[in-house]
């Protein structure tokens, strides 16, 4: 019998997106709970694939960083598959999104605060991805909001 997802497992979500650093006796103070029924939760949580990752969102600009996302169509016929796995080596691509629309790929990339790189890094990579019809780019000034859920 496969678990289910619950209201307290959403709101147990909802918090640490917020911030993935409470505790589990924070987390259950918050929840009007036990930390072992957190703890249980969590475990479940990250067995069932729910929980994938924590992570930090930083300041790129203050780490001398770009924050870029490339939209990236591939013409009608082109197989996504051996894209994401060149793209999936390259160690300036943070994120991957598969999409329906107007691309077929959305890359997300840091890279140094300079012009010449960024172009040189977007050429490069531009090279690597066999099929591209069209490619956007969109610099990212700031992260105003990041809510997961």
């Amino acid at each position: 019998m496969r678990a289910k997802i619950d209201k307290i497992d959403i709101q147990l979500i909802k918090l640490l997106s917020k911030n993935s650093r409470l505790t589990y006796k924070e987390l259950a103070e918050r929840l009007n709970t036990t930390r072992q029924r957190i703890s249980r939760r969590m475990e479940k949580l990250e067995k069932m694939g729910v929980i994938k990752k924590y992570t930090v969102i930083p300041d790129f600009d203050r780490l001398g960083y770009v924050y870029v996302i490339l939209g990236i169509t591939l013409k009608p016929g082109v197989q996504i598959e051996p894209v994401i796995e060149k793209l999936k080596k390259e160690d300036d691509v943070k994120i991957i999104e598969r999409a329906i629309g107007a691309h077929s790929i959305v890359i997300h990339l840091v890279v140094p605060k300079d012009m010449k790189g960024i172009e040189r890094k977007i050429n490069e990579l531009s090279t690597k991805i066999d099929g591209i019809d069209k490619m956007d780019i969109t610099f990212i000034t700031d992260i105003v909001k990041f809510d997961i859920l």
